[in-house]
Order: C-alpha cells, then structure tokens, then sequence
C-alpha cells in the first residue's frame, strides 16, 4: 500500500490544526511530495502545526525515521512543527534510540513545572 496524496486541502478551522495521515509503507520517492503537502499545509491554513497520523505506516523502520526527520524540516523551514498521533511503541523507542524528539498528541508539553499553592493568610494571623 502506498499514500496517494488526496486533491486540495482539507477544511480546517483556526482551532483544528491539519492532519496528514500518512499510510502504508511511503517510499523515498514520495517524501518530497509529502514534505510540499507539509509546507502547503501550513502556508494554506496559517497554523502553526501539522498533526501527522502514523498510526498506518506499519512496522518502523529508519525509512520512517528518515520520513519523520524531513517532514519536521520542512514544517520548520516553514515556521510550523509536526506533532504525532498515535506512534506505536516501536516507533517511541526508534525515535528516543536515534534521539529525535516529537511532540505526541495527547501528551502534554514540554514546560515549567507548576508553581505551589500559595495559602490565603487571614488579615490578623502572623505569615509563617
């Protein structure tokens, strides 16, 4: 099974960021095609991020990883980020082995830690 890449883009909505679902076993000569849907996407829409479903492309191998590498350039290149949806196991461990680093859909960013509660004081009681 090989991706066909649909006609136009879809319908997004400033709060929905475009998904790519990316399926079957892509071959080297499809990458730069879906490296041009990365950046049109993101030109098209004005969002920030591509959301790409991996769930379909089957057992990972570095052709996936090489895949995955040249779309996050292109959407940098473009001022945007990919982010994964639904990345098996095998495909985590690849990417931690090789040390590439995506954000997943579902998990939460990479951010401060929350700051602790602060207690209200009671106009009168000494601060501790």
């Amino acid at each position: 099974m090989s991706y066909r890449r649909p006609a136009g883009l879809p319908y997004v909505d400033a709060k929905t960021p475009p998904v790519l679902v990316l399926a079957g076993p892509v071959t080297r000569d499809e990458v730069p095609g879906l490296c041009d849907d990365v950046r049109a996407l993101l030109r098209g829409t004005g969002a920030g991020v591509v959301v790409c479903d991996v769930a379909g492309l089957g057992p990972p191998g570095l052709g996936t990883v090489d895949l995955l590498a040249r779309l996050e350039l292109a959407a940098r290149r473009a001022g945007g980020r990919i982010r994964l949806r639904d990345p098996t196991p095998a495909l985590h461990a690849l990417l931690d082995l090789v040390g590439l680093r995506f954000q997943v859909e579902g998990q939460a960013e990479e951010r401060e830690p929350a700051l602790g509660v602060e207690e209200e004081v009671e106009p009168g009681q000494p601060a501790v």
